[in-house]
């Protein structure tokens, strides 16, 4: 049995309005993080962007606007499916302005890979080991 989840996928960067450009995604999911997703996104071999999620988050911005602050998710319809919108906001650039980022997946691709977290480890049944977690933090870990 594997012991974390992982697939990757192409998603299209949107650059400018309409311009859309294909990058490589990696959706991970750990069970011992079982309310993150981490997604990698690359291209040409370099890492462009790493974000962890909230995996309901995600499942949630599958059917309805999701998100406040640096991350933001929502359905939309192109031609004959159904995409997941993600927009991420990064660091501050120099000029005062914060680095943007749209990303467009397509939602059933998503939806699978959600599907298979949940086999894993169902909604209501994630366990966070907090005692490990401040030994590590008063170990100075």
């Amino acid at each position: 049995m594997n012991s974390f989840v992982h697939k990757t996928l192409v998603v299209e960067l949107q650059a400018g309005v309409t311009d859309r450009f294909p990058v490589l995604a990696h959706l991970s999911y750990d069970p011992s993080d079982p309310f993150a997703v981490t997604l990698v996104f690359s291209h040409d071999g370099r890492v462009l962007a790493r974000w962890q999620l909230d995996r309901e988050m995600v499942t949630d911005g599958l059917t309805r606007p999701v998100g406040i602050g640096d991350v933001r998710l929502s359905p939309e319809s192109r031609g004959v499916g159904q995409e997941l919108r993600m927009e991420f906001l990064g660091e501050v650039r120099s000029d005062g302005g914060r680095h943007h980022a749209v990303v467009f997946a397509w939602a059933e691709t998503v939806g699978e890979f959600l599907r298979e977290t949940r086999r894993m480890v169902a909604p209501g049944r994630e366990e966070v080991r907090v005692d490990d977690f401040l030994a590590d933090v008063l170990a100075g870990s």
